[in-house]
């Protein structure tokens, strides 16, 4: 015997089936969200539909953004001439948090695991390629995770890049092995940027 309704039971369901969220913590949200007046309810939903429909791509570096460039790429005033590439979004945050960092990024989007059948063609490294071909960058900073993949990937961009005669770093180990960058304080980022090694 089922213990709630159809809707409730589905509003669960959904709300269980995103990242990090459990049984029980759906369970909670969705009482929440049925106890909201129902103008909230609407807004939230609202921004989560405009959200999927307007957030895309920066046709630069690859992060989320509203509009073509992200406010990133098309600041003037940073350092475009040295690239940080980041597994993912939060990482980028992460960085842009510390507020010391005044190059650009490129996020990838993910690490090469060969165990999970993630390949160099699955993330976007093709697209780092590019702007490495049509933009004048003097270096490439490799901040990806300090994991298996993570490293992996980092080795993988030095022997891409290498060849073109870009400098490329990769920061520096002041991040624990496994660790999540998003996880990590900014003094601890800080750190592992000041302290960055050539590869």
């Amino acid at each position: 015997m089922e213990l709630y309704s159809g809707h409730i039971n589905k509003l669960i369901d959904e709300l269980s089936s995103l990242p990090g969220i459990g049984g029980k913590s759906a369970q909670r949200l969705a009482f929440y969200l049925i106890g909201l007046p129902k103008d909230r309810v609407q807004r939230l939903a609202d921004s989560i539909v405009n959200a999927r429909e307007n957030v895309h791509y920066c046709k630069e570096c690859c992060t989320l953004t509203d509009d073509d460039i992200c406010p990133i790429c098309s600041n003037t005033s940073r350092d475009h001439k040295t690239i940080m590439v980041v597994e993912n979004a939060r990482d980028l945050a992460a960085y842009e948090k510390t507020g010391k960092f005044e190059g650009v990024y490129h996020v990838l989007h993910g690490a090469i695991s060969p165990m999970l059948g993630v390949g160099p063609g699955d993330i976007r490294l093709a697209e780092l390629m590019q702007r490495l071909q049509t933009q004048e960058v003097d270096e490439v900073i490799v901040a990806t995770n300090s994991s298996l993949e993570g490293e992996t990937t980092a080795m993988y961009i030095s022997k891409l890049i290498k060849p073109t005669g870009i400098k490329v770093t990769r920061i520096a180990s002041g991040v624990p092995v496994g660790g999540d960058l998003e996880y990590i304080d900014e003094v601890t980022l800080l750190r592992a940027l000041e302290g960055r090694t050539e590869l």
